[in-house]
């Protein structure tokens, strides 16, 4: 067997089971090498019941008894009959009811009206237009994910805005309260923008706080984070994608070092962030690993604590989509 037909095997592997394909198969391997079934569960961390029932079955079957078997049963007696099936999908249909109004109407049970559209894959209401039911808006669940093959192929830039901290800290340190009187609110003394940097392959992320979001300070960035990637084994950004904001897509600042950088814009579809995905997960991270973790007490001291969390993010946090690497793992050696 191949190993692309085993690693096909492994993605595709039944929600349910404890095991996949190869390791159905690796249970297989270790009894014929005369390894005793009670160490095979202990080493492999699954029970001796499910080692003998494999090594029965590819007895019986051969490599067919270890491959995934569908968990629907033959019969569904009380599966709703397809006559009110139908009614409910014509029900929505016609009248644009939800599942609480067309339940009652057809005696049926709410929870059962909203299993039938799902397994209809009847669009939900809110994604319609109400005059005329067609779908109006895109749904999270049309998102593909992908990952490039190799760093610098593509790379994902955004800009995550935080309040400045005064000197003495702010609300982390002294609680909600603070800001509330007048004098307190005029004295407030604006916004960080973070600009950061995230290569799609590698997940190897670099960031900037700088004064503004504007067209000259993104393109600038644009141009360090590009150096920095270089210095770290990217020597070439091949294209970037951002989400519609007016600072990339009508600066001529940016589109100049777009082409600097002979590196193709590629823009989200509007309102739908998660289409950038990467930095904004980043940013998430950003935010509750370092920027509100701990109570900093100025912001020179929160600028400061910036950079070596950069480095712990690239060199040693794990990264579930890497198998628990860090980014440099992905990284030309």
């Amino acid at each position: 067997m191949s190993k692309a037909h085993i690693h096909s095997e492994v993605l595709m592997s039944h929600g349910s089971a404890r095991t996949t394909f190869h390791g159905r198969l690796l249970i297989v391997q270790r009894h014929r090498a005369g390894w005793p079934q009670a160490h095979i569960a202990k080493a492999m961390g699954v029970s001796r019941k499910c080692v003998k029932t494999w090594i029965e079955r590819f007895a019986a079957e051969g490599e067919d008894g270890l491959r995934d078997r569908s968990s629907r049963p033959r019969t569904s007696p009380t599966r709703t009959r397809s006559e009110v099936e139908a009614r409910v999908i014509e029900l929505r249909r016609r009248e644009r009811w939800g599942q609480d109004l067309i339940g009652p109407e057809l005696g049926v049970p709410a929870r059962t009206v909203s299993r039938i559209l799902r397994r209809h894959q009847v669009p939900y209401l809110r994604h319609l237009d109400p005059i005329t039911g067609h779908v109006i808006k895109a749904s999270k669940s049309t998102a593909v994910r992908y990952e490039r093959e190799r760093p610098g192929e593509l790379v994902h830039m955004d800009v995550k805005k935080i309040g400045r901290i005064p000197d003495g800290g702010g609300w982390k340190a002294h609680g909600r309260q603070i800001g509330k009187t007048s004098a307190q609110k005029k004295a407030r003394i604006g916004f960080d923008y973070v600009h950061s940097m995230v290569d799609d392959h590698s997940r190897l992320a670099y960031s900037e706080i700088l004064p503004d979001e504007k067209g000259p300070t993104c393109a600038s960035f644009l141009l360090r984070a590009a150096n920095h990637f270089a210095r770290h084994g990217i020597p070439r950004i091949e294209a970037v994608m951002t989400d519609n904001h007016w600072s990339y897509t009508k600066s001529p600042d940016v589109a100049h070092a777009m082409a600097v950088l002979r590196a193709t814009h590629v823009r989200i579809k509007p309102h739908c962030p998660w289409q950038n995905g990467k930095v904004e997960r980043f940013n998430r991270t950003l935010a509750a690993e370092w920027a509100y973790r701990q109570v900093f007490l100025t912001n020179t001291d929160r600028e400061h604590a910036l950079a070596p969390w950069l480095e712990h993010y690239n060199t040693g946090r794990r990264h579930s989509a890497l198998g628990g690497l860090p980014p440099v793992s992905r990284l030309p050696t």
